[in-house]
């Protein structure tokens, strides 16, 4: 037995869900309006980065990889997001476009599952928001070749000093090509609501063509 092992009683973490329900017949019809209600839900009890997201990719083969992004747009585009298109996760929904996102908001028993297909944004979405950004992200977004191998961190710390003296007295500072907004247009949202005794509720919504949205309950 492991040090971890002897340490940890992983079988007895554990928690019983009792906060609210989610009843179908109270949900918005829309899934986007329903996220919302819960979104703000989140913010207003003051939950540390509500728009944290786990965005999950998959190569062409079926070799899956995640990570948490930030949420910073939801609407008729979708699940909105930026990154470095050059990352892992840019090349894979390059060569794979399909993907799922899932909030996880623990102190209100709640999940939010996504999933869909990404599309990058427009260029001048990408500059729209980029121009809002702190100076210190816009230069990182310069400095960095995501996902990219670094003997240290010390190239990183050298070229964002360059670029400080730079760009001094200047906030004309250029979005990176490799840079940009994706937006994971959703043909699937389930709306996850723990209850006691693990028997949760649990809404889908999905999309039927130009019907809109079928609501579901499902198992859990």
């Amino acid at each position: 037995m492991t040090d971890f092992a002897k340490r940890t009683s992983l079988d007895a973490l554990r928690a019983d869900y009792r906060r609210a329900e989610l009843d179908e017949a109270h949900c918005e019809t829309n899934p986007i309006e329903q996220f919302e209600k819960w979104f703000i839900e989140a913010q207003v009890a003051d939950l540390k980065e509500p728009n944290a997201m786990c965005l999950a990719t998959a190569t062409t083969d079926g070799r899956p990889s995640n990570r948490v992004v930030l949420l910073k747009e939801v609407g008729e585009l979708g699940f909105v997001f930026y990154t470095n298109y050059e990352s892992r996760k840019g090349q894979e929904i390059k060569t794979n476009p399909w993907c799922a996102l899932t909030f996880y908001w623990a102190e209100l028993e709640r999940q939010v599952r996504v999933e869909g297909r990404a599309e990058a944004v427009s260029r001048e979405k990408t500059a729209a928001y980029f121009r809002t950004r702190p100076r210190g992200s816009r230069l990182g977004a310069l400095v960095s070749r995501q996902s990219a191998v670094l003997p240290s961190r010390e190239p990183l710390e050298r070229r964002l000093a360059e670029l400080e003296v730079q760009y001094l007295g200047s906030d004309d500072i250029p979005v990176p090509e490799r840079w940009g907004g994706y937006a994971v247009r959703p043909e699937t949202i389930e709306f996850w609501q723990g209850r006691t005794n693990r028997l949760h509720d649990r809404i889908r919504y999905q999309i039927n063509g130009e019907d809109g949205w079928v609501v579901e309950r499902l198992s859990p």
